[in-house]
C-alpha cells in the first residue's frame, strides 16, 4: 500500500486541490454582493461551489485509483452518453440569456459541455493510440473520429456555446495533432477549418457578439456597452497594485463587474491580492499543465500520453482564453478560469480529470520501477519518431 502510494505524483494531486479551495474563497468573497441582490443568503453560491468540490473529490479519489485503460474499454458508451447530454439539453434543458446549455438532475444544474470535454479526450486518445501504426493513413486513420468530434461541435454550437466549443476544438486539434498525423494533413485540416469557420460566421454573427468583439479590441469607444465588462476589469486589475486591496476589499464587485464570481473571477483576485496573487494562481495552473506533458513524455503507453496531454491542454486552454478575455487580448466567450471561477460542473469535470492524470502517472512511475521500460511501438509520433517527424529530444 505504501509502495503504491508513493507512485502518485503529490505535486499534481495537491496543487489542483489548492487551487479548487482558493476558488471557493475568491468565490465566496466576488458573489456576496450578487447574491443578496438577487434575493439569496450571501453564502448561496458558496454553498452550491463547496458541494461541486466535494462531489468533484469523490470523483477525484475514485479516479485516482481506477486503472486509466479502464476507460478505453467503455469509448462507445462514453459517446453514446456525450451526443445523448447534449441532444437531450436541446430538447429538455433550462435556457439562460439565450442559451440553452444546463439541465437539472436533482437539485444540481448540470453543464454538459463540460463533461464532454473529458469524453471526447478519452474517445480520441482511444482511436488515434489505436490507429498509430497506419497514422499516416489520412482515411482510414485521421477522419473517421472527426466525424463525431464535428458533431459535438455541431450541438453545442446550436445551444449556442461558442466559447465552449471554441475550447473542444483546440483540446481536440491538439491530441490530433500529437497524434503524429503528417503535416501535409495536418495543414489540409486546417484549410478545411478556416472554410468551415469563414462560411459559419455570417450565421454566427449576432448584435451581442459583435459589441463583444469590439468591446476587446475598442472598450472606451462603447464604454456603456460592449466595452464596460473590459474596462471594469482594468480597474479591479489596476487597482491591485503589487499586494491587493485585501481579501473582500473589491470595490468592482459591488455591481460594477459584471460576472465577478464567474468570468472575470482573476480580475478580482488581482484587486483584492494584486499581482502576487495573479502570479501565484497562474504559477499553480502553470505546474499542473507542465506536470501533465512531462507525464505524457514518460508515458510509453500512447493512450494514457495522448489522454495526458488532452488534460493538460484543457487546463491550459481554458486558462489562456479566460486570462486573454480580461485582460482585452481575446474577445469575451464566457470560458472560465480553472478550478477558480464559480461552476459546479467545469469544477466536477477538472477534479475528476486530475484523478485521472494521477493515476497515469501513478501507473508509468510503477512501471518504471518494476521493468526496465522496453521501446514501445505504438507511441505517438511526439514522443518517438515515426514517419518522417520527431519530437524526441
Amino acid at each position: 500500500m505504501i509502495r503504491k502510494l508513493k507512485n502518485y505524483d503529490f505535486t499534481l494531486m495537491i496543487t489542483p486541490i489548492l487551487l479548487a479551495a482558493f476558488g471557493i474563497v475568491m468565490i465566496y468573497s466576488a458573489s456576496m454582493v450578487v447574491a443578496v441582490v438577487n434575493g439569496n443568503e450571501p453564502t448561496f453560491y458558496l454553498v452550491r461551489q463547496l458541494r461541486s468540490f466535494v462531489i468533484g473529490m469523490v470523483g477525484f479519489v475514485i479516479t485516482c485509483i481506477i486503472p486509466y485503460k479502464t476507460y478505453q474499454k467503455l469509448v462507445k458508451l462514453i459517446s453514446l452518453v456525450m451526443i445523448g447530454m447534449l441532444v437531450y439539453v436541446l430538447i429538455n434543458g433550462h435556457s439562460e440569456g439565450n442559451a440553452t446549455r444546463w439541465f437539472s438532475l436533482g437539485p444540481m444544474t448540470i453543464q454538459p459541455s463540460e463533461f464532454v470535454k473529458i469524453g471526447l479526450i478519452i474517445y480520441l486518445a482511444s482511436v488515434y493510440s489505436k490507429k498509430q501504426e497506419y497514422i499516416s493513413d489520412f482515411g482510414k486513420a485521421v477522419l473517421p473520429p472527426l466525424v463525431l468530434m464535428g458533431i459535438i461541435l455541431a450541438l453545442i454550437l446550436k445551444q449556442p456555446d461558442v466559447g465552449t466549443a471554441a475550447t473542444i476544438l483546440l483540446i481536440g486539434s491538439t491530441i490530433i495533432f500529437s497524434s503524429g498525423i503528417r503535416f501535409r494533413h495536418l495543414f489540409l485540416l486546417s484549410a478545411v477549418g478556416v472554410i468551415v469557420v469563414a462560411i459559419a460566421i455570417p450565421n454566427m454573427v449576432t448584435e451581442t457578439r459583435i459589441e463583444r468583439f469590439t468591446g476587446a479590441y475598442q472598450p472606451f469607444e462603447a464604454p456603456d456597452d460592449g466595452g464596460h465588462h473590459l474596462i471594469q476589469s482594468y480597474l479591479a486589475i489596476s487597482g491591485g497594485g503589487l499586494s491587493g486591496e485585501g481579501l473582500g476589499q473589491s470595490v468592482q464587485k459591488l455591481g460594477y463587474l459584471f460576472g465577478a464570481h464567474t468570468d472575470f473571477i482573476m480580475s478580482i483576485v488581482a484587486e483584492e491580492l494584486g499581482f502576487i496573487g495573479v502570479f501565484i494562481v497562474i504559477g499553480m495552473l502553470a505546474i499542473i499543465v507542465l506536470r501533465g506533458f512531462f507525464i505524457a513524455r514518460k508515458c510509453e503507453d500512447s493512450f494514457g500520453a495522448l489522454m495526458a496531454i488532452g488534460i493538460s491542454a484543457m487546463v491550459g486552454i481554458q486558462a489562456s482564453i479566460n486570462l486573454g478575455a480580461i485582460s482585452g487580448i481575446l474577445p469575451i466567450t464566457g470560458v472560465t478560469l480553472p478550478f477558480i471561477s464559480y461552476g459546479g460542473s467545469s469544477l466536477m469535470v477538472l477534479l475528476i480529470s486530475m484523478g485521472i492524470l494521477n493515476n497515469i502517472a501513478m501507473q508509468t512511475k510503477k512501471d518504471e520501477a518494476d521493468v526496465q521500460p522496453k521501446e514501445s511501438v505504438t507511441k505517438p509520433v511526439m514522443l518517438k519518431q515515426r514517419g518522417g517527424r520527431s519530437w524526441s529530444s
